[in-house]
């Protein structure tokens, strides 16, 4: 019998290989150009995604921090507990993030929806509304996409039937997709290492 430790590096290293590099790439230029542009950046997901998204929210608005780049401007909708649990019994759990997006989504506006499944009807119902409201959307997606795949204008899709690899995978393309605009100058050049010595360093950085 195949080592499980073994088999499961080695599906995921496979899986990795087939990620679509150029809607990475293109899902970075389009947060570059939010950023620059001072829009406003929307990230949702259910259970694991959740968790993806929040981490995401965290790592964009404080690690790419730069003095000569603005913040990013983004919101985790699966954050506020209160909100989404009055929206929840209220109006039912397939509208808590379509409803909060309805507040304060703005055109050309970037909203990215994390779903292993493609299938997560608040996900949907929230991509919907986005698109309604002339927002650029992303999705991250597993298995074989879903309904996201077709409300989304750019999907990363993860081509695994294992949960456990897309969710893995869906915080290595957060991780990437931060660190590769952490190191991008205004002109979306990378900053060379002389560059970042100007970059205060992260609380506890050594």
């Amino acid at each position: 019998m195949k080592n499980p430790v073994a088999s499961y590096i080695e599906e995921l290293k496979n899986t990795m290989d087939l990620l679509p590099e150029d809607r990475i790439q293109e899902v970075i230029e389009l947060l570059r150009e939010a950023r620059l542009a001072r829009r406003q950046v929307f990230i949702m997901g259910n259970g694991g995604s959740a968790s993806t998204a929040t981490h995401f929210v965290c790592d964009l608005g404080k690690n790419t921090r730069s003095p000569e780049l603005p913040n990013f401007r983004v919101i985790g909708l699966s954050d506020n507990m209160a909100i989404f649990s009055a929206l929840a019994n209220d109006e039912g759990y397939e509208n808590v993030f379509a409803q909060q997006l309805a507040s304060f989504v703005q055109p050309e506006d970037i909203v990215i929806g994390i779903s292993a499944s493609g299938n997560s009807p608040n996900v949907l119902r929230a991509m919907v509304l986005a698109n309604q409201r002339g927002a650029r959307t992303v999705a991250f997606t597993g298995f074989d996409g879903g309904k996201l795949r077709s409300l989304a204008g750019i999907e990363i899709h993860v081509p695994s039937h294992c949960i456990e690899h897309v969710e893995d995978i869906h915080l290595v393309l957060e991780h990437l997709i931060t660190k590769a605009l952490k190191g991008m100058n205004m002109t979306g050049q990378t900053i060379g290492m002389e560059s970042l010595e100007t970059v205060p360093l992260p609380m506890g950085a050594n």
